[in-house]
């Protein structure tokens, strides 16, 4: 049941990433970097939400409302590893080691993977108990 839940989480984890991943080219055009990551995210988080709860959690039953509220606190732990990561790669580690074309697209990509783990077991235990 572990496993399967896990992978459920992933898969659905991954449609919310590729979402928040996705759209923050979009939101790049009319904003700054560092602005356009946290709309992204916040695209991400509210498909991840109504993904969890319907599919990987099956938390339905329960009241919404405090589950949104411990999935956002969980996720603003996410969001500042997002950022900072992001951030880190984008405009020092990857430049230092020669690349630059598509440095913001593959920094944000990594910071939106890191965290995955974290995030399963605060949902896990905490959001959706």
């Amino acid at each position: 049941m572990v496993v399967k839940q896990f992978a459920f989480f992933l898969i659905s984890g991954g449609f919310a990433a590729g979402l928040n991943w996705g759209s923050r080219f979009l939101f790049s055009d009319f904003f700054r970097f560092e602005v356009a990551v946290v709309l992204a995210f916040l695209v991400g988080l509210l498909s991840g939400f109504i993904l969890m709860r319907l599919f990987v959690f099956h938390a339905t039953g329960k009241p919404i409302i405090p589950q949104a509220g411990k999935y956002v606190a969980v996720n603003l732990l996410a969001l500042v590893q997002t950022l900072l990561i992001s951030l880190v790669l984008a405009r020092w580690v990857l430049p230092s080691i020669g690349i630059v074309e598509h440095a913001e697209a593959l920094a944000h990509l990594v910071g939106v993977l890191v965290p995955v783990v974290t995030s399963y077991f605060g949902h896990k235990r905490w959001s959706f108990r």
